[in-house]
């Protein structure tokens, strides 16, 4: 790094960038020291009877969390792990009660990225007849989003007393989350203009003053690979183009990886089908509480709180499993 040309040559530009990764991390780590030894100087002359003593158990409840979430981060291995992320959320069997899950879910991952101060950009969203959603599309961005949200992708099963049923009959109904990374410029996905159907539409959603009266919606549709993707929710037609073909980048970056990985399991002999059924979460409200992911064997009671946002446990879980499979 000392080298007078390190930082004007390419070649070193990951290398740049896992400096920088590192640095921060070692800084946060520092600063995290500095709040800790702080705050047990100050307990050391504080007790339960002082006026400060209530603000000391907050700064040590926030510092705690803080610490968890470096610990987390420090789980984070691919490079992708850094990239905004591209979530879409599908509606499956169950009609109304299956998009009211849609929803759901979008709910309880708005709320997680408020807490982590993620932006959220929503691209695509087709609404249900009578109430949630059938698809939505979102864009997640925000350091690590990927990182922190790749653990969610996969089937969701839903076990509860429906609202939507006269009878009160106990209802299961599944979504499928899909979780990609947004690809990097710097990353070479080789798109022919001419293997591209691109359409466009009016955007809008059920009626009323949500409908647009101009063709600014675009459907993109990629030829060779049969992918499908759109935007609707930004102002102008070339608003809506340009991250439509973000999302179409993404979505062949996640097709060719999973290509190169199905031809390493031929080659080893070991092929895996991946089933709708295959849920990798389940989220029992009656006649009992419990959400439990079947990956990792993670439960919790309390599904108000994970439906609130709070994944950050099942998360954890996940990537110290995953740290260990691959150890």
């Amino acid at each position: 790094m000392s080298s007078p040309d390190f930082w004007s040559n390419t070649q070193n530009e990951r290398e740049i960038q896992d400096y920088k990764k590192y640095k921060s991390l070692l800084e946060e780590y520092d600063n995290l020291k500095k709040e800790y030894q702080q705050i047990v100087e100050l307990q050391e002359i504080i007790t339960p009877d002082d006026n400060e003593y209530s603000d000391l158990e907050k700064e040590v409840q926030d510092l705690s969390g803080r610490i968890e979430d470096l610990d987390i981060r420090l789980l984070f291995r691919n490079q992708e792990d850094q990239s905004n992320a591209i979530i879409t959320i599908h509606s499956g069997a169950g009609g109304t009660e299956s998009q009211d899950w849609v929803q759901m879910l979008f709910r309880m991952y708005s709320r997680f990225c408020e807490r982590k101060k993620f932006d959220i950009k929503v691209t695509d969203v087709l609404e249900g007849e009578e109430a949630g959603l059938k698809h939505i599309t979102f864009l997640v961005q925000g350091q690590y989003a990927y990182g922190y949200l790749k653990s969610e992708s996969g089937v969701h099963r839903l076990v509860r007393i429906s609202p939507f049923d006269a009878n009160r009959r106990r209802h299961t109904t599944f979504a499928l989350v899909d979780v990609i990374p947004e690809v990097s410029e710097e990353i070479n996905i080789d798109i022919n203009p001419q293997d591209l159907r691109i359409e466009t539409f009016r955007a809008g959603g059920r009626g009323g003053q949500h409908v647009n009266t101009t063709d600014s919606a675009v459907r993109i549709v990629h030829l060779p690979s049969g992918l499908v993707v759109q935007c609707q929710n930004e102002r102008s037609q070339h608003q809506n183009k340009a991250v439509a073909m973000r999302i179409l980048r993404a979505r062949l970056y996640k097709l060719a990886k999973k290509e190169q990985e199905e031809k390493i399991l031929e080659m080893k002999g070991d092929q895996k089908e991946i089933a709708w059924g295959n849920q990798i979460r389940s989220y029992v409200f009656q006649p009992y509480s419990m959400i439990k992911d079947h990956r990792t064997d993670y439960e919790v009671g309390n599904v108000q709180r994970v439906m609130d946002g709070e994944i950050d446990d099942f998360i954890d879980a996940y990537l110290r499993k995953d740290w260990q499979g691959r150890v």
